[in-house]
């Protein structure tokens, strides 16, 4: 088994229960952490037999562009694609932190931090 990281993954994006969030938009950092099997691509030497990270990126980057008001259901639905396109994962982490959240001080920000089985049950 090993663990596969994307970390650091920036966007821009439009969530928040603010109306101004919704149309100016933020920076959200997003970690991805997915355990999985890679003994045959340790020998094989082959994309096909581990996880693409490109793909991964590209699922993150489209549930990002679909707007939600907290944090906590954009992280449940990229975890849910995650694990659906990628069901020899046995377990996955997942990091979204929504940089200089408007919360009425200085906060460099916030993040929501999800994990789940293979079964997308939370942890």
């Amino acid at each position: 088994m090993a663990t596969i990281a994307l970390n650091g993954m920036e966007f821009h994006a439009y969530h928040g229960c603010f109306k101004e969030e919704q149309i100016i938009g933020n920076n959200f950092i997003v970690d991805l952490y997915l355990v999985t099997d890679t003994s045959k691509a340790e020998v094989s030497d082959e994309l096909r037999d581990t996880v693409d990270y490109s793909r991964i990126y590209n699922l993150v980057k489209k549930e990002m562009g679909i707007t939600s008001k907290l944090l906590e259901h954009v992280a449940r639905r990229i975890l849910n694609v995650i694990l659906k396109a990628y069901p020899q994962a046995t377990f996955a982490e997942l990091r979204v932190a929504k940089m200089n959240p408007p919360v009425g001080g200085k906060v460099e920000r916030v993040v929501v931090t999800i994990n789940s089985d293979k079964n997308g049950k939370a942890e």
